[in-house]
This record gives C-alpha cells, structure tokens and sequence, in this order.
C-alpha cells in the first residue's frame, strides 16, 4: 500500500512538473552549442572516446550526427554519452532527421534515432557492444509512405511495466501524431527514478510506463555483467544516439528534481521531488 501511495504521489508530481511556468526552472543546458564538452562517444568496434567517422560533431551550432567519412554503415552503432547521471529529472531535445540514410544502414534504422536514459556508462561497454543496456526513447521520422509514430519505447537489456503488468516486448509504439519531413521536433521525458517515466512530443504526453529494471535481451557484444535480472534501475547514463541516418540536435537540456528540498537552504527548489540532503548550502553565520 505504502508503495502504492508512493507512486500516486510521484505521478501527481509529474504532472503538477509539467504544468510549472519554465522561468521558475532552472534548466541545465548539457549541449553548449560549441562543442562536445562532458560528451563520450562509444562506436561499435571502437573504444569509449573514438569518436570514428567524426560521427558526433557540432556545425553552426548543432550538434549534429554525419556519416561522411563512412563507406557502408556495417553495424556501427553508435552512442554519444553525457559524462554526468541523473536519477530524477526532465529531460527535453529537439531534434530533426535530414538527408539520406548512409549506404548499408539497416532498413528499420530510416530515419531512426532517439535518447538512451537509465544507461550503463560508455567505459563498460564490450568493444563490439552494439547498444548500452538501458530505457530508449526512440525517434522516428514519417515519410508519405508510411505514417510512424515518435517517441517511442524499446528496451535493450531491459523491461519495464506498462499498467502494473511487466512487459517484455523490445518496443512499442507511443500514440504520438506522425510527423513528416525534416520539421523540428521537441521530445521531452519527465524519470522519476524507478517509479514513474512519461514522453512527451510537442508538449502531449503520448506513454507512460513504470518500474523499469534489468532483464531481456536485444544487447549484442555485452562483456559485462550489469547488476541482476529483475533489478529496479534508479539511474542511469543519457546518450543520443547514431543509427545510421543523419539526424540534427539543437537543444538538449535537463531539469533536475533531485536535490535540497529544506527551504531554509539557499539551492532550494520548490519543484525538486526527490531529496538529496547533502547537496543543501546554507548561508554561513557571521
């Protein structure tokens, strides 16, 4: 019961988040608009930090994914890592698809893109690991053909559960609008630890799901072990990810709610969820 009424307040919380005028936020940019800084790149085939291909690089302010140094894809995946995790937060990126898919990417990876959340770390990866083990926002672009929705969920190396049930299928779709062309996107995921994570696109909450943990497969490469079937992951690494089709980012930003939650503190914040006593700060006395 007492869980129960965690998670009903947590949810309550979520949605009073969403609601709050963003000037009483303090919003942390995690991309600067210059360059990779706090940034890692893992490739498949290459070691954390070999950023192959110059994959992942900034132009006119973009932080962008290129494929021009590339003959044929051959299966390198690829995942830029903030060097920084997050257990409570918001997450919010807009993105855009442009450009032809690089010769040899798979045909489920058009226009195919998204943000990895509750990660392991780039540094313990396998060297041929093709993606982290970890909750995927994935992105997908519509074409006249075929109508796709964005937003959605897949689970590499994890589950999660969806109304209380567990569910193990690898994806599903979200019931986001299909949009077309090379429009700019804002995506945006409200975790709260392991409890509660909801996606956002262009504002409407288009899935929900709860309690996300450790199990399933979908994870090639894997060397090492990452804690234990059925294990609750309360945080995690965020990567943008490389999967075959140029894609644009011109905002990746985080809200913590994670933190001081003594309003006697001077780093309060009335929208925090989570506490963290130790970060408190308090005026000194004379």
């Amino acid at each position: 019961m007492l869980k129960k009424i965690t998670f009903l307040l947590l949810f309550f919380y979520a949605r009073v988040l969403c609601a709050q005028h963003p000037t009483n936020e303090h919003w942390e940019p995690l991309f600067n608009g210059k360059d990779l800084q706090n940034w890692t790149p893992k490739i498949t085939g290459y070691p954390a930090g070999d950023n192959f291909g110059n994959t992942f690089r900034v132009e006119n302010g973009l932080l962008v994914v290129r494929y021009d140094a590339y003959d044929a894809f051959e299966n390198r995946f690829g995942h830029l890592f903030f060097n920084k995790p997050y257990s409570y937060y918001r997450l919010r990126i807009e993105y855009r698809f442009t450009g032809q898919q690089v010769l040899g990417g798979p045909s489920w990876a058009f226009r195919n893109s998204g943000v990895m959340i509750h990660g392991q770390t780039p540094e313990s990866m396998g060297l041929h690991q093709d993606f982290p083990v970890s909750i995927e926002v994935q992105f997908l672009g519509s074409t006249p053909e075929e109508q796709r929705p964005t937003c959605n969920l897949c689970t590499p190396g994890t589950h999660v559960k969806m109304e209380g049930k567990l569910f193990t299928p690898h994806c599903v779709n979200s019931k986001s609008v299909p949009l077309q062309g090379d429009q700019w996107v804002t995506a945006e995921v409200v975790v709260l630890g392991d409890s509660l994570i909801q996606h956002f696109v262009n504002g409407a909450e288009v899935i929900r799901y709860e309690a996300p943990q450790l199990g399933g497969g979908n994870v090639n490469g894997q060397q090492l072990s990452w804690g234990k079937e059925g294990e609750l992951i309360k945080s995690g690494t965020l990567s943008l990810q490389s999967e075959s089709h140029p894609v644009e980012f011109r905002k990746v930003e985080l809200l913590n709610l994670e933190g001081c939650m003594d309003p006697s503190a001077k780093n309060y914040r009335s929208y925090y969820v989570h506490s963290k006593p130790t970060d408190c700060i308090y005026s000194v006395k004379e």
